[in-house]
């Protein structure tokens, strides 16, 4: 008997479920009450309200019965520890970096780099800083100055590395500032504030030229590394026969060290890590590591947390895995594209970005429309989404604000802990506020700290 080959255009997750957590329904005039308790600002809600929470997906992930039985068999001694050396192997057979430096998270990596190179006066570039990376350089005296080629700021355009670097820029600066005030170079992979965008292996090559050609440290934010791997291999011309893992190793060949939040691409709930080359850099981080985050081979983390990270590095490479996780953010983003919503072209790997600037135009960008959106996503079905806007980024180090360059929300997809009906229950929901678009108003900040404001502002609908 012939049979044909069996092929299928439905997402099945590459894992079966052996555990579950319930969620907890609320009602719309719950979540009304609830959102103004918390200064209607999702960051302030408690977990155990919200439905679907994609918040972000730093640290929410499911961990897999490997890191689970990796856990238990760690080994907890305050120096030295074996779990520390498995963690240890496993970044630099990955990144190839010779030293690694274990943080309680990816901030801490920042905190600790950024403390030891920058200083007043420093500029710092990158294709798009993140909220804590900009954070850290500007608590410094530092500049972080954002680089990114001009089509990862059109939302529409296609192109399939939109979170590339401008390096015709990024030398044309070191010209302006000169290279002694350049302390490093930053490339984040993948650009989460400019929708998740990937960058190519070309780019990053180029990029390293630049910083070889000035005798200027480049440092990768890693943070998705692995997600950015799978689109050089789907996208870019002569890596379709290399593996994730060979990718990774090549992007990581080119810098001279990275951070790393492993609550992304590490697959665990807690942990990060600063790997290096210098070793005098490396010396005196380890320094400032033992003040702020604890001994060198623990830096913030238990012994089980690295267990989790080694064998969540692993898997977060794994070709079945990525396709998957790829995939099933692309269907998201089908269906809200086939709805008539604006959302950054083409998907990313970890998140949908919309587009609030183009689906709210009656609302100001100074009233925040992408805030505006998240609040009516949970009011509508209980969904929590996080902005990157102008509350995120408007604020000035002089303490003047103005725009963002784009008014997104982002919908961040924890790893392994959502099923297609969820999504399909989280289309629906952008959906029904998409078609009461025109009733939607602004916000305005009714107090807020001077850094990183939108983590813990309280704001009030105008």
């Amino acid at each position: 008997m012939e049979l044909k080959e069996f092929k299928t255009d439905t997402i099945i997750e590459p894992f079966r479920i052996r555990s579950v957590e319930p969620i907890r329904f609320t009602t719309m005039e719950q979540r009304k009450e609830l959102l103004k308790k918390a200064g209607y600002n999702p960051f302030l809600l408690k977990a155990k309200d919200v439905l679907i929470d994609l918040l972000t997906d730093s640290g929410t992930g499911a961990m897999s019965s490997q890191q689970w039985s990796g856990m238990i068999s760690s080994d907890e001694s305050y120096a030295g520890s074996e779990s520390f050396y498995r963690f240890e192997k496993a970044v630099q057979d990955i990144t190839g970096f010779k030293h690694v430096i274990p943080t309680h998270q990816g901030r801490a990596a920042e905190n600790i780099l950024f403390t030891t190179i920058a200083k007043k006066g420093d500029v710092i570039p990158s294709n798009t800083h993140f909220d804590t990376t900009r954070a850290h350089v500007e608590h410094n005296g530092a500049e972080a100055l954002d680089l990114v080629i001009d089509e990862g700021r059109q939302p529409l355009t296609i192109h399939p590395f939109k979170g590339n670097m401008n390096v015709e820029k990024l030398e044309a600066t070191i010209g302006r500032v000169g290279s002694e005030k350049i302390p490093a170079i930053m490339l984040t992979l993948t650009n989460n504030s400019g929708g998740g965008r990937p960058v190519s292996m070309e780019n990053v090559k180029a990029v390293s030229d630049v910083a070889r050609k000035f005798d200027i440290p480049f440092f990768i934010d890693a943070c998705r590394f692995a997600e950015n791997s799978w689109f050089i291999k789907t996208r870019e011309d002569g890596y379709e026969d290399k593996s994730p893992i060979e990718i990774a190793r090549e992007i990581f060949s080119y810098a001279d060290g990275c951070t790393m939040s492993a609550k992304k691409d590490g697959m665990a709930n807690i942990g990060g890590f600063l790997a290096l080359n210098d070793d005098q850099l490396a010396q005196d981080c380890r320094s400032l590591t033992i003040l702020t985050e604890g001994f060198p081979t623990y830096g913030g983390m238990a012994g089980y947390d690295m267990e989790a990270v080694a064998a969540g590095l692993y898997e977060a490479l794994d070709e079945g895995y990525l396709k998957y996780r790829i995939r099933s953010t692309a269907y998201l983003g089908d269906k809200l594209i086939d709805a008539g919503i604006s959302i950054v072209q083409p998907t990313g790997g970890h998140a949908v970005y919309i587009d609030a600037k183009e689906m709210l135009p009656q609302i100001d960008p100074l009233d925040y429309p992408a805030w505006s959106l998240t609040n009516a996503l949970y009011l509508i079905g209980g969904v929590r989404a996080v902005e990157i806007g102008t509350v995120m980024f408007g604020l000035q180090p002089d303490g003047s604000e103005k725009p963002a360059a784009m008014e997104l929300v982002r919908l961040a997809i924890p790893r392994r802990v959502y099923t297609q009906s969820h999504i399909d229950y989280l289309a629906e929901v952008v959906i029904h506020a998409f078609e009461q678009r025109e009733q939607l108003k602004g916000y305005e900040i009714d107090s807020a700290p001077k850094v990183l404001r939108h983590f813990s502002a309280r704001l009030k609908p105008l």
